[in-house]
């Protein structure tokens, strides 16, 4: 069977809001910058090297690191330093997946006779990517997407990695499990449990051995990637499979109230990208993190899908008003909410018995706040709650 080369590439910019802070502050270069105060929404590698990391609260960064420089988060000047990479991308090959807002798989075969071999158009796409954007990009470039993520992983910062196909166990197996997709925190302590701690290890057993310890689908999963069997393609022109947001709290102890408000917030987000995507979903999903850093995840489908900011978020607080025990047992850390079972808005019919006026009130706020800012209109039980950070997106 034919099996072609090393031609997909995984390219990550390097601390990508930290680094953009850099780029248009001189005086932040060569310093260590933390971006987000309550929770740290990004690091330079300068703050991450005394431990600081993406997610953890303001007040742990800041005693690690206590001469880092703290910057507000500024979203608009990441969404346009991702438009422009995202433009060499695409000037690079047509088929560009993005992952997010700073990284995407490129798949370059088939572009030797124009464009070189494939080190080579990585190496002139970093190049481009600094003197155009002026920021440091990561290439890791293999056979299959997962990879040449795991090379870029391993790359970073401002690295380019070729595993050619002869040589591929070789450099994954003796890697820790943690490189490996599916593998948390969680996941990895029931590894070392057993005495598993490289790929290697997890690739010598028997499948069998790994769903009896992790369950069908993640053993599986699991067992095929420490092998490196993904048979996935880059694919373009791909629709988001969910909308989500979510929310860190901090290590403190929260009202029901205050809970609740952070989850209209959420909902309020999300239902206002539905729409505006076009698009009705059919399950909610409720995710939870704890004081002791597990996680908890409730869903609900409903009987049709929707778009209605008042049914979704119905849901969503039923799925909260289940979690209680848990919260109030181990603490809570972060709520988020993913909608999922997507499809088409232009499948929505209305029946006799629906009440017209939730979907005006929705049509009604989202052109206020498409017209005025997010901010113009606001629930009142916000009315003087942080709102926290709305991350920039890839277009849908």
């Amino acid at each position: 069977m034919f099996v072609h080369g090393a031609t997909i590439l995984h390219a990550d910019l390097d601390a990508f809001f930290a680094a953009v802070e850099q780029r248009d502050d001189p005086r932040l270069r060569g310093r260590p910058v933390i971006v987000g105060g309550g929770v740290v929404l990004a690091a330079s590698y300068e703050a991450k090297a005394f431990g600081v990391e993406t997610a953890m609260g303001g007040r742990r960064a800041r005693r690690l690191c206590p001469h880092a420089v703290v910057v507000p988060p500024l979203m608009s000047a990441y969404s346009e330093a991702s438009n422009a990479v995202f433009e060499v991308f695409e000037d690079t090959t047509p088929l560009v997946e993005g992952l997010s807002i700073d990284e995407a798989f490129l798949d370059v075969r088939g572009m030797e006779r124009l464009a070189g071999p494939p080190h080579e158009i990585a190496a002139r796409l970093r190049r481009r990517i600094l003197d155009e954007v002026g920021l440091p990009i990561t290439v890791g470039i293999a056979r299959t997407k997962f990879l040449a993520k795991v090379a870029s992983g391993v790359a970073k910062p401002d690295g380019l990695l070729l595993v050619p196909p002869d040589g591929e166990l070789a450099f994954l197996h003796p890697l820790p499990v943690e490189r490996l997709w599916g593998v948390g925190r969680v996941t990895a302590a029931k590894l070392h449990d057993r005495g598993l701690r490289t790929v290697g290890q997890i690739a010598a057993l028997d499948e069998a051995l790994l769903i009896a310890l992790l369950g069908r689908a993640s053993g599986r999963h699991i067992h095929a990637l420490a092998n490196n069997r993904d048979p996935r393609r880059v694919r373009t022109g791909r629709r988001r499979g969910s909308i989500g947001s979510q929310r860190a709290l901090g290590r403190r102890r929260h009202t029901r109230a205050a809970v609740d408000a952070t989850l209209i917030a959420i909902v309020d987000r999300v239902t206002r990208r539905l729409r505006k995507g076009r698009r009705l979903s059919r399950t909610v999903v409720l995710r939870l993190r704890f004081d002791d850093f597990t996680r908890a995840t409730r869903s609900r489908t409903m009987a049709r899908p929707t778009d209605q900011s008042a049914e979704i978020l119905e849901a969503a607080r039923a799925l909260l008003a289940e979690a209680v025990p848990l919260i109030e047992n181990r603490g809570l850390t972060l709520v988020g909410l993913s909608l999922t079972n997507l499809e088409s808005a232009d499948r929505l019919q209305l029946s006799l018995t629906d009440d017209w006026r939730a979907y005006a009130l929705d049509a009604a706020s989202d052109t206020v706040r498409d017209r005025f800012g997010s901010k113009a209109l606001t629930r009142a039980v916000l009315v003087g709650r942080d709102p926290g950070v709305t991350m920039p997106l890839l277009p849908d």
